[in-house]
């Protein structure tokens, strides 16, 4: 008879911290903790600029939901998440620790991610809902998880949904742990984590929009210089509006646009691009973007840059297949994705490095301490038999 699955739908007890001195009570009393569990509520759904709504912790004995929308000083937040002596437990930690860091310049220390834990166990499927199905029989309730966490005040009941991500993270961790120490894999998720602790929101820089726009590289000089116009207007709009990008007009949508160059209202129509909505509010200022775009003359108009690959060896490439097979035969031997053992990129690298020795892999600045620790030899003895 299968095991019926539970769903955390009962109420757990938690303390909601809107105020500067509650907050410097219980961080007061946090100090005390070996572990604690976090996660961020963001509301990048639902505004121009993202950030941070709520943040839930979670002790083994305790619960608590800190409002930062409603206190205007964190400091005392930022000592907790600096001690070294607390893990800090997240699940997924990359876009935590970059909104904690841009909203409020929380550094953290001692940081844990139980996700980068399941994939050096060889775990496939790491979201939080499967690793909680298959560890506890939990299943989360995904019911507000597209909400907008910026709203006050918040449902007691999105709250309360909020608490439970970090409900079982402690427990989760302890277990992955013990894994890791038996797999003797502890030190390569310690490192990793470390790393993950140091990343940063993306700098603001001056190059064009259509630069991390997906498929601009195909585009032509004046389908660029369309493009680009109405990258730049659909921010405008975005900002004055509040609204996230996707909101104003989405990517597909402006790539149609920018391959039709409709010169009118009734080409853009045609184009099925835009809502009939979206064409009453914003049909004339896209004609005559467009428009203004194509009257660029040629020498003003935009051109992808492209990087020209250095000519290698020939012996190159069969070092890299060399090492690839390599890599492919020992993530199959520890039952572990390959890219985790050996990306694509330190593959190439080690192939134009060529390394004869151990400390010839210093030379590779992509490679991790515990990937030469527990792969140079291999590494090295791998292509010296080539």
């Amino acid at each position: 008879m299968p095991v019926k699955k539970k769903t955390l739908f009962m109420k757990t007890k938690y303390t909601l911290i809107s105020t500067k001195t509650d907050l410097e009570k219980i961080t007061r009393d946090l100090k005390k903790e070996k572990s604690i569990a976090f996660d961020v509520e963001a509301d990048s759904m639902y505004h121009f600029k993202e950030k941070v709504c709520l943040i839930q912790l979670a002790t083994k004995k305790k619960h608590a939901v800190i409002d930062p929308l409603q206190i205007q000083d964190l400091s005392s937040l930022k000592s907790l998440f600096s001690n070294n002596d607390i893990k800090k437990i997240f699940h997924g930690a990359d876009f935590d620790v970059r909104s904690l860091y841009r909203d409020f310049n929380i550094k953290i220390k001692n940081l844990f991610d139980t996700q980068l834990a399941c994939m050096f166990l060889g775990i496939r499927e790491t979201s939080l809902d499967a690793v909680l199905k298959k560890r506890f029989n939990i299943s989360l309730n995904k019911k507000y998880r597209k909400k907008d966490w910026s709203k006050r005040p918040l449902p007691e009941e999105m709250i309360e949904y909020a608490v439970k991500d970090t409900t079982y993270l402690i427990k989760l961790a302890d277990i992955l742990d013990k894994e890791l120490k038996k797999n003797g894999r502890t030190s390569w998720v310690h490192e990793e984590c470390e790393i993950l602790s140091k990343v940063r929101p993306a700098l603001l820089n001056s190059e064009p929009l259509f630069m991390k726009f997906k498929g601009a590289g195909k585009l032509n000089p004046e389908s660029l210089a369309v493009l680009e116009a109405l990258l730049q207007f659909r921010l405008s709009v975005a900002e004055k509006k509040d609204k996230p990008l996707f909101k104003i007009i989405g990517n597909n949508s402006l790539i149609k646009i920018v391959k039709e160059k409709p010169a009118d209202l009734r080409r853009l129509e045609k184009t099925k691009a835009l809502s009939q909505k979206q064409i009453e509010m914003y049909g004339d200022a896209i004609v005559r973007v467009v428009n203004n775009s194509m009257k660029l003359p040629a020498a003003d108009q935009p051109v992808y840059p492209r990087r020209k690959a250095p000519v290698l060896p020939p012996e190159v490439p069969l070092r890299a297949k060399v090492v690839k097979r390599w890599r492919d035969s020992k993530a199959k031997e520890l039952g572990l994705d390959p890219a985790i053992i050996c990306n694509k990129s330190i593959i190439n690298s080690i192939a134009i490095q060529n390394p004869t020795y151990l400390i010839d892999l210093s030379k590779i600045k992509e490679m991790k301490k515990w990937q030469k620790k527990e792969f140079g030899k291999d590494i090295v003895a791998v292509l010296k038999d080539w």
